[in-house]
C-alpha cells in the first residue's frame, strides 16, 4: 500500500531555514516523479516543487525559486524539501505527492499525482 509520511515542519523566524522529509513506501520509489505542494488555511493547494524519477530534472514554483530545493534519495525512499530564506507567506501545510504514472516527467499539475501524504505544518513568523 502506498504510504507517504511528511516530517520536519515547525515554527521558524522569517529568513530562517527548514528541511522537510517525505518517507515513501509501498511502491518502487525510483520509478516515480515526486512533488511537494502546500496549502495555507482557507486557500487552495499550491504547487511548490517537483523532481523527476530521473533526479537531474526539477521544477519549482516562481514563488520559491532560488530559495527552496527539492532532492531525492532513492536508496532511502525519501524526498527532501530544503527551504531557505523563509517568508511569512510560506506558512502552510506542506504535502508530499507521488506521480500517478511511473517513468513520467516532473509536473506542477496536481492531476499528475495519485497519492498524497497527510502533511506537515510550516509556520514562519515575522
Amino acid at each position: 500500500q502506498v504510504q507517504l509520511v511528511e516530517s520536519g515542519g515547525g515554527l521558524v523566524q522569517a529568513g530562517g531555514s527548514l528541511r522537510l522529509f517525505c518517507a515513501a513506501s509501498g511502491f518502487t520509489f525510483s520509478e516515480y516523479s515526486m512533488g511537494w505542494f502546500r496549502q495555507a488555511p482557507g486557500k487552495e493547494r499550491e504547487f511548490v516543487a517537483s523532481i523527476s524519477w530521473k533526479d537531474s530534472n526539477t521544477l519549482y514554483a516562481d514563488s520559491v525559486k532560488g530559495r527552496f530545493a527539492i532532492a531525492r534519495d532513492n536508496s532511502k525512499n525519501t524526498v527532501i524539501l530544503q527551504m531557505n530564506s523563509l517568508k511569512p507567506e510560506d506558512t502552510a501545510v506542506y504535502y508530499c505527492a507521488k506521480s500517478r504514472i511511473p517513468y513520467y516527467s516532473q509536473s506542477s499539475a496536481a492531476t499528475a499525482y495519485a497519492s498524497w501524504g497527510q502533511g506537515t505544518q510550516v509556520t514562519v513568523s515575522s
